[in-house]
């Protein structure tokens, strides 16, 4: 199978992987589609496939393809329609403080460190808390698009990075990790409105948020985050976050 040329995207061919055990929903098997072609997938080629439903994992651009199951619905928010919460607000205030600053993506040993005490401590057997640096470096280190690694920092201290790309019509969230440790924070609600805020300032018209899987908690905060829209059938639809079913 192939995705078909237009004036930007080339031609793909899509490869899909093996059955491996599924990150998200413990006891099924998953299995991916791989955007393959004989030329770098840049930022617009990129721009175009995640339209289309693809995430991007280094330098591998992927959608989920799994047999019997659509639970992994991508998303994203409409930034020049967004009202934030009486919630988002208070997070928003009480982090006013960090000091963002975008780099290039780079290895630094405090960021590492940071991810290694973020994974032990939010993700255990979540199959990323293992000490490894090659796959933190090649999960979030590698990339052929428009990206940026952004600190968020406390009074010199490191609290929070944040890997994005940045696309033609929004911003799409890569990953974002942070201290653990502090208590009665909200660096992940702060940290998505702050995008939210850089995508308005440049006039870009969504955030992508990657997907929503209504069995996990841990994706359950996309909701949040209105209006928000989803991809079904190959259409971009509403999404309620009242009853957290799909309108």
């Amino acid at each position: 199978m192939s995705i078909q040329n237009d004036a930007i995207l080339p031609v793909m061919k899509l490869h899909t992987t093996e059955p491996y055990p599924c990150s998200y929903l413990p006891g099924k098997l998953a299995r991916s589609e791989l955007a393959l072609s004989d030329d770098l997938i840049d930022t617009a080629a990129y721009a175009q496939l995640i339209k289309l439903g693809f995430r991007r994992s280094g330098n591998f651009v992927y959608r989920p393809s799994c047999e019997q199951c659509e639970a992994c619905v991508p998303v994203r928010i409409i930034v020049d329609q967004f009202s934030s919460t009486r919630t988002q607000r208070r997070a928003w205030k009480r982090h006013q403080h960090l000091v963002a600053t975008q780099h290039k993506l780079h290895y630094h040993p405090d960021h590492y460190r940071l991810y290694r005490r973020y994974q032990v401590k939010r993700h255990t057997s979540g199959g990323m808390d293992y000490d490894s640096r090659d796959q933190y470096c090649n999960f979030l280190l590698q990339s052929n698009v428009d990206s940026k690694l952004v600190t968020f920092h406390e009074n010199n201290q490191l609290r929070m990075i944040s890997i994005i790309d940045q696309l033609p019509d929004g911003f799409s969230s890569v990953y974002t990790f942070f201290d653990p440790d502090i208590l009665n924070a909200s660096f992940g609600t702060f940290n998505i409105l702050w995008q939210i805020e850089q995508c308005r300032m440049k006039n870009l018209p969504f955030l992508y948020l990657g997907y929503w899987i209504g069995e996990t908690r841990k994706m359950s905060y996309k909701t949040n985050f209105q209006p928000l829209q989803k991809l079904f059938d190959g259409q971009w639809q509403a999404f309620s976050n009242s009853s957290q079913k799909f309108v």
